[in-house]
């Protein structure tokens, strides 16, 4: 029998999107964005119940403002303290691990999923999954992009509207697009 597209996706290989398992679980996932986007803030909490059942891992006090929008959910792990601005976007195909009292500006979007660089192959939905990974008490600022197989260290700092394509070192600072080190330590 043949590997599953879901599979495939978690091991960091070729896979389609155009996947009914994928597809469901996608759906499950925006069910689960749409209670925690549209419940009353005071009834919401720091996140919605399905949201926070939904998610890989969640730590204490972890928060994320509405609106979110995700692809899987179950992907996603915050630490404790974890705070998610209004706005934000994870297309998290692989796993995306925020460490403990990092911060997320309004509008960051994180994207593990890269589509095959051949027009015939993005037609065939063919994509590849690259984990994320943000170190603890990062701060990232509002509208930064980061893309997949980015890690980002302990205490570094990505200026807002940055486009991370590369790894960040702890306490560093980049900015830019492409982001680029502007502060060391």
């Amino acid at each position: 029998m043949a590997e599953s597209e879901r599979a495939k996706m978690a091991a960091g290989e070729w896979y389609t999107c155009l996947d009914d398992e994928l597809e469901t679980l996608r759906g499950i996932a925006a069910d689960a964005v749409f209670e925690h986007n549209t419940l009353p803030p005071r009834r919401r909490g720091n996140l919605g119940p399905g949201l926070r059942a939904l998610l890989g891992g969640v730590g204490e006090a972890a928060r994320i403002e509405a609106p979110l929008h995700c692809a899987y959910g179950f992907n996603i792990f915050l630490g404790d303290g974890v705070f998610l601005n209004a706005g934000c976007t994870i297309l998290d195909t692989a796993r995306v691990r925020i460490g403990k009292g990092t911060l997320l500006g309004p509008n960051v979007q994180i994207y593990c999923a890269e589509h095959h660089r051949q027009a015939a192959g993005r037609q065939a939905g063919l994509e590849i999954a690259r984990p994320v990974e943000i170190g603890a008490h990062a701060w990232i600022g509002g509208s930064a992009i980061i893309l997949g197989g980015v890690s980002i260290g302990e205490g570094a700092i990505v200026g807002a509207g940055a486009v991370v394509t590369r790894d960040v070192a702890a306490n560093t600072t980049v900015v830019g697009n492409p982001a680029r080190v502007i502060r060391r330590g």
